[in-house]
């Protein structure tokens, strides 16, 4: 992967980003998707946002290296610490991380989505701690995707300010991607409900307790609720 080429995970993400956006990629690692989008014109500027000394400086190195310093500002900073109000930033991207790890950069520093109109969030795992935190603070999904890649299967969540109120089956498994039924989705939440009644088997065959027993009620709840999702 490089900025002339992106990963089907980040194009997604690229996908996803309104021409002529001010963005902040934050955890952006190497800075191909701000360099991408730059070179691309799909974006004004952008700023660059990495925690991490090593990924700062490769971002900081990458950008030089594509000539692209004068719109692209790399920052070493902690989530959404890398945005100032000078920037003007109005979309957001966060990919390749947990989402609960997303959701709580998100809760962490959303006094700085001021003047944020849309945010693009990747997770590896968890997007429900995404839609979790969407509903709980002003923002809803305009929509989702599913992919595969490398054997990975990663979700894409497109936030805009609004009002949400999801159902639990569309909190754990996304309204847009719930309604669509794609053959990742299907392939996903096919293994999960393996996996869970794998789990479930093990816990039935162990010795009984409060906490097992707790484990085993919201199993048999999760299994039912995919269950009718993929069936019907």
């Amino acid at each position: 992967m490089n900025p002339l080429k992106l990963s089907e995970r980040l194009a997604t993400v690229a996908s996803f980003i309104e021409k002529g956006a001010v963005m902040a990629d934050i955890g952006s690692d190497h800075a191909y998707l701000p360099c991408h989008l730059v070179r691309a014109g799909a974006i004004e500027r952008a700023v660059a946002g990495e925690v991490a000394k090593g990924p700062y400086e490769s971002a900081v190195a990458n950008v030089a290296k594509e000539g692209l310093s004068e719109v692209i500002t790399v920052r070493l900073a902690n989530g959404l610490a890398a945005i100032r109000k000078e920037d003007e930033v109005d979309a957001v991207t966060i990919a390749g991380m947990g989402g609960t790890l997303i959701a709580g950069i998100l809760e962490d520093g959303k006094a700085r989505l001021e003047g944020v109109k849309r945010i693009i969030a990747q997770p590896n795992i968890h997007a429900i701690a995404i839609r979790s935190w969407c509903q709980d603070n002003g923002w809803t999904l305009v929509d989702e995707r599913i992919l595969k890649e490398d054997d990975k299967i990663y979700e894409v969540l497109v936030l805009e300010r609004g009002e949400a109120a999801f159902s639990e089956v569309e909190l754990l498994v996304g309204p847009f991607l719930m309604a669509e039924k794609s053959l990742v989705f299907m392939e996903k939440w096919t293994r999960e409900l393996e996996e869970w009644k794998r789990v479930l088997r093990a816990i039935e065959t162990a010795g009984h307790s409060e906490d097992a027993e707790k484990k085993k009620v919201q199993l048999q709840a999760k299994i039912e609720m995919v269950g009718k999702v993929l069936s019907n």
